[in-house]
């Protein structure tokens, strides 16, 4: 699987992942003008949508060699401060793998201060893949 070219959705979002395994995601957005709200910050759906994606590569890479993938079922994210523009770092890592279900945690964080602006966390069921 390319993780830059598993989704059209996550393409549009911007997200490119540098590293992809079924123990750690991480990547980065460079945000802009495209990702903002009518008042000028970027849209939580932004956040959001990174967060579920890492979350969930990094889990479907997990059970790859089960012939399974993982889909998400629940997912938590807080916005933690507003952002306008620059590149903002995305790190997935799980905190929990088991049979049936993953809980990975990610956490988005400005580039340039390190400081984080969202935090999120996923609940991902690990289902076949389709036939």
């Amino acid at each position: 699987m390319d993780p830059n070219n598993f989704s059209r959705f996550v393409q549009g979002v911007g997200l490119t992942v540098t590293e992809a395994t079924g123990k750690r995601v991480a990547g980065h957005i460079d945000l802009g003008p495209h990702h903002h709200t009518p008042w000028g910050v970027v849209h939580g759906g932004v956040y959001t949508s990174a967060v579920e994606s890492a979350a969930s590569l990094g889990a479907s890479l997990a059970v790859e060699d089960q012939h399974q993938f993982a889909v998400g079922v629940h997912n938590a994210t807080d916005f933690l401060r507003a952002a306008k523009s620059g590149r903002v770092d995305i790190v997935a890592e799980p905190l929990q793998q088991g049979r049936v279900q993953q809980l990975w945690l990610v956490t988005v964080t400005e580039t340039n201060t390190g400081k984080a602006v969202a935090r999120g966390q996923v609940r991902l069921q690990n289902v076949p893949l389709p036939s």
